[in-house]
């Protein structure tokens, strides 16, 4: 099983390497333990919703407390509808949640992350000074942090937004966790939980700060979030961190065995793209750009070790389709990839259509909303992927 954890291995170990504290050297250590320890974990089928064909009115969310434990779900705090809990995670945790549905449902309209109304379950207070958050296949799980670099993991709507687009990819495609198929599961993650928190603010494109966990770091650190998609490899420069590593070019991609290939890493590349397709085209980055990104991703058209390149000419033909051969989206979508070296001429790619390019796009995102819509009401979900775990309890620990 494929857990997706927020904070990159290689940024937990260089923390490892250089925390003076021996009690944040074990919690680091800690923290880089459970991956392999819930990968050992064996997959079972998930449970199916039980929320009847068509009902997509609402998010369905549940918020757990782990009490600093590390049985999963843990005691459940808030229910779908609850008032708010004394908990300020657990509020934000369900907040976040639900902000993260509300955009996948008003844009593109899709109901939760399997297009059927899949509860959304979280689990805060993971474990002491955990610090990180992850999709484990079934559910989100939040760290406090460890109190020196990381603090609350639920107080980043992108974060959760991240987490949750994990399971989006796991129904859409399940792309393999290694090399430029996981870096692109990274990327995709990266951007819709970018779109989350820009869509819950109402920023636009160009009022948006393109970051990944700006809230996550505590005073004294020097970096501004995890990962910046607007300028890769500037998010951090911390003595106890290290430099932020990320390339924004192809020609800088990094060649390792660590971090599932670089999946981390290399994620910036694609990000970068998408930040210069979402600006270049300006207005609401969940419209043009958003659609085509989000249209690619569940078209059935990808496999699960699609490349950057293969995934670059996939939003290309998804761009003329929804845009028209000689759009501007199509046009800024080449451009976008050729910016970043991916796309080393433009894509040949043409898609036969009898008819005119939209002259507006607004247009075109409406109808795609439209037909989204209709189509999360009308077309059962295709099964989910084997490796979608039940959510059982377990404890890490000792397991």
């Amino acid at each position: 099983m494929t857990v997706h954890h927020i904070v990159p291995p290689y940024l937990l170990e260089h923390l490892e390497r250089t925390a003076d504290d021996p009690n944040l050297r074990a919690r680091y250590r800690l923290s880089l333990q459970h991956d392999a320890v819930l990968r050992s974990r064996p997959a079972a089928p998930a449970e199916a919703s039980d929320q009847p064909a068509g009902d997509a009115a609402a998010a369905r969310r549940a918020v757990h407390d782990a009490e600093n434990g590390t049985k999963l779900p843990g005691s459940l705090i808030r229910s779908e509808g609850d008032p708010a809990a004394p908990d300020t995670s657990v509020n934000q945790a369900y907040d976040g949640t639900g902000a993260t549905w509300t955009m996948f449902k008003e844009c593109f309209g899709r109901d939760s992350i399997d297009g059927a109304g899949r509860p959304l379950s979280s689990t805060v207070h993971f474990d002491h000074g955990y610090a990180n958050a992850f999709w484990d296949g079934e559910q989100l799980v939040f760290g406090d942090g460890d109190g020196e670099i990381f603090g609350d993991f639920t107080r980043s709507i992108d974060v959760i937004g991240h987490e949750l687009t994990h399971g989006l990819t796991q129904y859409a495609v399940g792309l393999v966790y290694e090399g430029q198929s996981g870096a692109l599961s990274e990327s995709l993650a990266d951007v819709f939980g970018s779109l989350a928190k820009q869509h819950h603010l109402g920023q636009t494109a160009a009022e948006a700060d393109w970051l990944i966990g700006a809230e996550l770091f505590r005073p004294g650190v020097a970096g501004v979030a995890l990962r910046s998609l607007r300028a890769p490899g500037t998010a951090y420069d911390d003595p106890r961190l290290g430099h932020d590593p990320q390339p924004s070019h192809l020609s800088a991609y990094i060649e390792t065995a660590d971090d599932h290939g670089g999946v981390h890493l290399n994620s910036g590349i694609p990000n970068h793209a998408f930040y210069l397709l979402a600006t270049g085209l300006g207005g609401n980055a969940w419209d043009q750009a958003g659609q085509i990104w989000y249209t690619t991703l569940t078209s059935g058209t990808l496999t699960p070790t699609t490349t950057f390149a293969d995934f670059a000419k996939a939003t290309h033909r998804t761009a003329t389709t929804l845009f028209g051969n000689d759009s501007p989206e199509a046009s800024a979508v080449t451009t976008a990839w050729q910016s970043v070296g991916v796309v080393t001429v433009p894509d040949p790619v043409t898609v036969s259509d009898t008819t005119e390019p939209r002259e507006q796009s607004a247009e075109a995102v409406e109808l795609m909303r439209a037909a989204n819509t209709s189509l999360a009401l009308s077309t059962p979900p295709s099964a989910p992927p084997p490796d979608l775990p039940a959510q059982p309890e377990v404890d890490l620990k000792s397991s």
